[in-house]
């Protein structure tokens, strides 16, 4: 075992939903520039589980398949979140890991914190101390907990810094490091595929370069999980069709709402474009040639942000506060007069443009490398990351 060889054990890597990819994709690869960082190990959790997503997203990325696949599937959050943790602790028993690596907010980051911590094995967690202060998010919750039990807390913005130190994190436990999902971005920028590509492809029209098109993402369960609150949202976006085309990637879990509720007539007509979940490429290819982008998700925020693209977020607050200080977005919620007010912008101005916020410079992952490296070689690091 790592821990009577003297060497430190592995980095066990965390990933489990789509947004995980996009920032472990840079950290596996920077940790693999520093020879004297121990090797990884890659854990798949499965709580996204599309089989075929997750290898075309791994391929885009230059992320290696996982070493360790737990599947895990869905289920409630309780559910998900047990069975995770039951399926992670013999990885730990049997890997010895110095650190565990965890990114974003998923159940899975919470999960596999919470049984690291427990064996007493150090944990990282990357983009840590965003808070949109609405606990009504189970992601807010899993951010929350995450950041307490995380022994290394790496900011994308000086603000989480901020937010940690009143939740009491000791100051030496906190390194800002910026965005490693900007990282990604920076990589892939230049294969991004085009979007005139993507719609012949799919054998939708490409709309003409004025007024061009807007791209929408909406998978959110306040959005899409109760009837009402979906009709407002399609209701706004239709609005907005009348306008600009809208090209719509459909999460699979609005895809379903949308067809349990019996709505699908309210996408009908030539200005919608829906098209199936794409992958990075062809999202990002998506996302820089659009006009604007709606959404709901953090991620897409901070994408469009460093793309320079108007993003309006379909929620009431945001965790990414940068985002709107800073970058391109706007918080419209499903408000009817606010989209109609941020798009007219849009189209007039070209809207909200920013700027990318410091150091989104596409080398995050690297100061975390070079961050990890000088902790594992300090004194009082167990070799295999069990105390003593």
């Amino acid at each position: 075992m790592s821990g009577q060889s003297g060497k430190p054990g592995p980095l066990v890597c965390v990933v489990g939903a789509r947004p995980n990819y996009m920032k472990m994709a840079p950290l596996v690869q920077a940790f693999a520039r520093r020879p004297a960082l121990p090797p990884v190990v890659l854990v798949h959790t499965g709580q996204h589980y599309d089989a075929a997503m997750k290898e075309r997203l791994f391929a885009d990325l230059a992320l290696p398949l996982p070493d360790v696949d737990l599947e895990v599937g869905s289920g409630t959050h309780a559910v998900q979140t047990a069975e995770i943790m039951r399926r992670f602790e013999p990885v730990l028993d049997e890997r010895r890991p110095s650190f565990v690596i965890v990114v974003g907010d998923v159940n899975s980051t919470l999960a596999c914190s919470l049984v690291a911590s427990k064996k007493g094995i150090a944990v990282a967690h990357v983009e840590a101390g965003l808070r949109s202060y609405d606990r009504a998010m189970p992601e807010e919750l899993n951010r929350l907990v995450t950041d307490q039990l995380a022994d290394v807390l790496y900011t994308t913005e000086r603000g989480a810094g901020r937010n940690l130190a009143r939740e009491g994190v000791a100051a030496e436990r906190i390194v800002f490091v910026g965005n490693v999902m900007i990282d990604s971005l920076a990589a892939h920028r230049g294969a991004a595929v085009p979007a005139a590509a993507i719609l012949r492809g799919a054998g939708l029209p490409v709309p003409p370069a004025q007024p061009g098109y807007g791209v929408v993402t909406l998978h959110r369960p306040s959005n899409v999980d109760e009837r009402a609150a979906l009709v407002a949202c399609l209701t706004a976006l239709a609005e907005v069709a009348e306008r600009l085309p809208l090209v719509w990637p459909m999460h699979p879990r609005t895809r379903s709402s949308i067809d349990r509720f019996g709505l699908s007539s309210m996408l009908e007509g030539p200005r919608f474009n829906v098209l199936p979940p794409q992958g990075y490429l062809e999202m990002l290819g998506l996302m820089q040639d659009a006009r604007l982008v709606m959404t709901d998700s953090g991620g897409v925020q901070e994408e469009t942000t460093a793309l320079a693209v108007p993003c309006l977020t379909m929620r009431a607050n945001t965790e990414r506060p940068i985002t709107v200080e800073q970058g391109t977005n706007l918080l419209v919620g499903c408000d009817r007069a606010a989209i109609r007010a941020a798009v007219d912008d849009v189209l007039a101005t070209g809207g909200k443009r920013g700027r990318v916020p410091e150091l989104w410079d596409g080398h995050a992952a690297d100061r975390i490398a070079v961050d990890l490296e000088g902790r594992l070689a300090r004194p009082g690091v167990p070799a295999d990351g069990v105390p003593a």
